[in-house]
Formats: structure tokens, sequence, C-alpha cells
């Protein structure tokens, strides 16, 4: 009798906690798409074939086994094969590296060699145009994909980067331990998270808190 009311109290504390683990992601993906709605990656009503959001980046089933994109959950979007010129200069302590899998993933639409709407099996011809075509020479942006250590980058405060960087509500390396990364995520949230700034970024532009949060003076 003892163990029959054990096994059922295991299964109804299984059952709770199931149902409690699917609301979170519940919670997580609708605040996810009520960030991306209205902004710049929300594509659901350009005319490209679907009302949907999140499609043009990832699907839920036949995601893309290109280079790069197994770097994301479920990616959908069509690969950059692109070469970069990356960003040089005397100060640069750390060579930047060609763009690895995180900043790719930005790269897809953001290099404009491929189109937004080429996502799938679909080939699109809308190219991203403006500002947020950065080409494939990257020599006049912030450099990416360059490796974290202490003598390259020295944060105002332990704290900055042993609280932040390297958890969720800073400024995220992309990597393993040992060997984490600067990428554009760095600094922009794709998903619009922090949506009290321009651009998608992370941190305010006002008074260069962003830059100030690495580069401490």
């Amino acid at each position: 009798m003892g163990r029959g009311r054990e096994a059922e109290e295991f299964i109804t504390a299984t059952i709770l906690k199931l149902i409690l683990v699917g609301l979170f992601v519940l919670a997580v993906a609708t605040s996810s798409q009520a960030a991306i709605t209205g902004s710049a990656h929300d594509f659901s009503g350009s005319g490209y074939g679907t009302d949907e959001i999140c499609i043009f980046c990832h699907s839920a089933h036949n995601a893309k086994q290109d280079a790069g994109a197994t770097i994301s959950p479920l990616w959908y979007h069509a690969m950059s094969t692109a070469n970069y010129t990356t960003y040089t200069s005397p100060s640069l302590k750390q060579t930047a590296l060609q763009p690895r899998g995180p900043s790719k993933l930005c790269l897809s639409c953001h290099d404009g060699s491929v189109a937004i709407d080429s996502f799938g099996n679909k080939s699109g011809g809308q190219l991203i145009v403006g500002s947020a075509n950065l080409g494939t020479n990257l020599g006049d942006d912030h450099p990416i994909s360059i490796k974290w250590n202490h003598s390259t980058f020295k944060a105002a405060s332990c704290f900055n980067c042993h609280n932040g960087h390297l958890g969720y509500t800073g400024l995220p390396f992309y990597g393993t331990n040992g060997n984490k990364y600067l990428e554009c995520g760095s600094c922009h949230e794709p998903h619009n998270k922090y949506n009290q700034y321009p651009k998608m970024l992370r941190k305010d532009l006002a008074g260069s808190v962003l830059c100030l949060y690495c580069h401490g003076k």
C-alpha cells in the first residue's frame, strides 16, 4: 500500500514538473514573439509568402545543416558563403577572425549576399538595403569573432565580466569555456528583448554605456 502511494505521488510530481516546464517554454516563446512583433526582424507583413514571424530564421522541422547553421536551434535561413574583409588596427591586440557561427547567422542577411526571403527551400529576391547591409567588407565595422582574454578587454570591474558577460543578462560571449568570442550577438539581441534600446542593442548608447561595458576607462 505504501509503495503504491509513493508511486502515485511520484507520477503526480512528474506530471506537475512537465506542466511547469511546458508553461515556462510557452512563456519564453510568447515573450520572444511579443518582442519581435513590430520590430525590424518582423517580416510577417512584408509579402514574402507567409504571415509567420519566426520562420524566416527558425523552423520546427527540417532545419538547415549548413556550416554555421547548427549553432542556432532549428535554423531555417539560407547561409552566406562569402569571404569577409575583417577589421584591422594597429591598436587591436587580437586578430578578428573570419566570422564564426553565431555571427554568420546574422550575416546570412546582413552581408547583402543572401535574400531576406531565402528560407527553407525558398530562394527569395529581396536583399537587405540601407545601413543594415554591411556588405562583405567588415573593415569599417566593430570587429567580431575576437577571442576574449583579460589582456584584451579591460572592463571597469570584475563584476562586469564575471557576472555579466558570461551570464544571460549581460553582454554574452560565445563558445566553450576558455574559448569565448565576441560576436554580433554580444551587443545585439536579435529577438529585440531589450526593446527600450535602438537597433536591438543589449545596453544603452546614452553616455556610451554599451561601449564602456567592455572598454572601461
